[in-house]
């Protein structure tokens, strides 16, 4: 199989294992569903020049903002996944191991931490949201449970393929 196809199911499995996390987590524990549709917000303002706000949430309604969101979540699990083949050549999608797979999974909290939250108002890492520290350690476990994703996705893919 082509290794950019393999990636995008790595991808796309990781991400969905991401979703299950969060409906777990809201089954468990209570905690909010992610809304993807302010993120697609954040990203819809973008092509009219605005790229931070002080409150997405408080920002005007946006076309499709919802769909945008989405489908920016699942493409940007493609493009970490891809992040796999690149720093540890395509000989891991035949053979995955855990910890590039984790490595990569914990490395990519740095897009929320860095670009996503403080755009969206949150500030770096978070730091403006009422809990910060909560919201870190969810962005983390998160992004962990996105890093075993990848390795359960890519094991799944490989063994699929007969690898």
């Amino acid at each position: 199989m082509d290794p950019w196809i393999t990636t995008a199911f790595i991808g796309i499995g990781a991400t969905a294992l991401t979703d299950l996390w969060s409906l777990t987590r809201r089954a468990l524990w209570g905690v909010p569903l992610p809304d993807f549709g302010l993120v697609g917000r954040w990203l819809a303002h973008m092509p009219r020049g605005r790229f931070r706000h002080a409150s997405i949430a408080a920002a005007p309604r946006m076309a499709g903002e919802r769909t945008i969101g989405w489908l920016a979540h699942y493409l940007i699990g493609i493009a970490f996944a891809a992040l796999l083949p690149v720093l540890f050549g395509t000989a891991w999608l035949r053979g995955p191991t855990l910890g590039p797979a984790m490595a990569v999974g914990l490395g990519t909290v740095a897009a929320p931490f860095l670009l996503m939250q403080p755009g969206m108002g949150a500030g770096i890492a978070a730091r403006r949201s009422p809990r910060p520290n909560v919201a870190r350690l969810q962005s983390l476990a998160t992004h962990a449970v996105f890093g075993l994703g990848l390795y359960a996705s890519a094991w799944a893919t490989a063994f699929i393929a007969g690898h």
